[in-house]
């Protein structure tokens, strides 16, 4: 099959990448963003957190001290961590937090910038990926194992902390684990006649037919973005075929495959259970779930995150009957899908005060009057202290304890940090927008379309 290079593509992007290297996609291990079981081997050591820190440390209580924090999100979360932030400081009085947040658009471009300048802010609100994109070696965060006399590690999971363990260091505490489901605005499928939502492929297609049918063209039982189109067929094929997306930074799935996964989600397409992308993208919104097809009820459904239930649902009126899905078996071979950490906490090699910083994230996630405040506002709590104190406090969101749970029941497939690599899913300029933005248009086949997305995927892995 001829090979499409994305050479010019990626130089256009401004993005600075290897070499071309297809050993990726056939037996390189050498990538900072190896698979999360690379990092088995420190396991032991995150999880004996008492026994990994090198020096005692004590929480300075009397000395002014300025800590700077920053995360993204919505104005629920911002609220939430604000005040939390007021509850630390009634706790150290002497220890004054000043943070920056704002919305995801934009936001991993900014912190990016920052870290290579040396500049991020002492306490980070970092995505998974993160770790391994700007720290591959070390080199940004520090080492959490150093402060566990400050910071309770034993409250996360063993397998969360191993997926946040990178070139032996542990460079973030998991916030919350995370995976995509569905979520349905029921009132639109009563409308059309129908009095569940999907459960498997036949069921979302015969759905289709029916709003089209009795609703009208502009009415599509799931709408998707690029991203989310991505996450779809990743899980189509591994449910289908059975094996996990990468493995030890090689891609388990051939051009031909993801021709079929393309073909697959042009089928979606076709039979009217979503909108293509040139009728997505006509509207001018900036999201699914701010514009007024999703609030107006056209479009019924969205695949999103367990943690984004809060999120997707506060736009529609008071009569949508939103309600958390159930995950959908494409294939035979596995269930398919993934979890991940879907955010951590971070501190920056930059901080001059690692050890109050480390006691910060610890009284935001581990402590009573940071986890009742924080509540699910990042996901599902990965903290056992932090989770109960958050139920006690009645700031568990039931719908992202019902999506988390359905997910986390359900994805049998390991996840690979590099699926998120700025290359591939940038909004703009990622691999994964201009394939499905480049087949939706007709600017690629099928086969130039996968040939496109393989490369790229290859090329992140190396």
């Amino acid at each position: 099959m001829k090979k499409i290079s994305r050479r010019s593509f990626l130089a256009a992007a401004g993005l600075s990448v290897a070499a071309l290297a297809l050993t990726a996609c056939g037996g390189s291990s050498a990538s900072t963003a190896s698979s999360v079981a690379s990092s088995a081997a420190s396991s032991e050591a995150a999880s004996t957190s008492t026994e990994a820190a090198t020096e005692a440390h004590t929480v300075n209580t009397t000395d002014p001290i300025t800590l700077t924090i920053s995360w993204w999100g919505g104005d629920s979360r911002h609220e939430a961590y604000q005040k939390a932030l007021e509850a630390f400081h009634e706790k150290y009085p002497n220890i004054t937090v000043s943070p920056t947040y704002g919305a995801w658009s934009g936001w991993e471009e900014k912190q990016s910038t920052a870290l290579a300048a040396d500049q991020g802010s002492d306490v980070m609100q970092v995505n998974w990926n993160w770790l391994y994109q700007y720290s591959g070696k070390g080199q940004s965060f520090v080492n959490l194992n150093d402060y566990s006399d400050v910071l309770d590690l034993t409250q996360f999971p063993s397998n969360a902390l191993d997926a946040c363990t990178v070139a032996d260091s542990l460079q973030a505490v998991p916030v919350a684990m995370s995976g995509r489901i569905y979520y349905w605005n029921m009132a639109t499928f009563k409308k059309a006649g129908l009095d569940h939502y999907p459960t498997t492929e036949q069921e979302l297609l015969d759905a289709a037919k029916t709003f089209q049918e009795k609703l009208g063209d502009d009415y599509y039982p799931l709408a998707a973005t690029t991203l989310d189109r991505m996450i779809m067929m990743t899980f189509y094929l591994e449910s289908k075929y059975g094996e996990p997306w990468v493995t030890d930074s090689t891609l388990n799935y051939t051009v031909e495959q993801l021709q079929e996964g393309l073909e697959w989600i042009q089928s979606l397409e076709d039979n009217h259970v979503m909108p293509d992308l040139k009728t997505m993208n006509a509207s001018g919104d900036k999201t699914i779930t701010d514009g007024q097809a999703w609030i107006t009820g056209k479009y019924a459904g969205v695949f999103t995150w367990d943690s984004s239930a809060l999120s997707a649902s506060q736009n529609l009126p008071a009569d949508a009957e939103y309600v958390v899905g159930d995950e959908i078996k494409w294939g035979e071979a596995a269930n398919g899908g993934f979890a991940k950490v879907s955010m951590g906490m971070a501190v920056t090699q930059s901080c001059e005060h690692p050890v109050e910083a480390a006691a910060l994230i610890n009284f935001i996630l581990n402590e009573k009057e940071g986890a009742s405040i924080m509540g699910t506002q990042c996901g599902m709590v990965c903290s056992k202290a932090g989770q109960e104190y958050a139920k006690e406090a009645g700031a568990v969101n039931e719908l992202i304890l019902e999506a988390n749970t359905k997910v986390m029941a359900f994805v049998d497939q390991p996840f690979d940090p590099c699926y998120e690599s700025t290359s591939l899913k940038d909004e703009t300029n990622g691999v994964y927008s201009d394939v499905f933005e480049g087949f939706s248009y007709d600017q690629y086949d099928s086969a130039e379309a996968a040939q496109i997305l393989y490369d790229g995927i290859c090329e992140a892995l190396a």
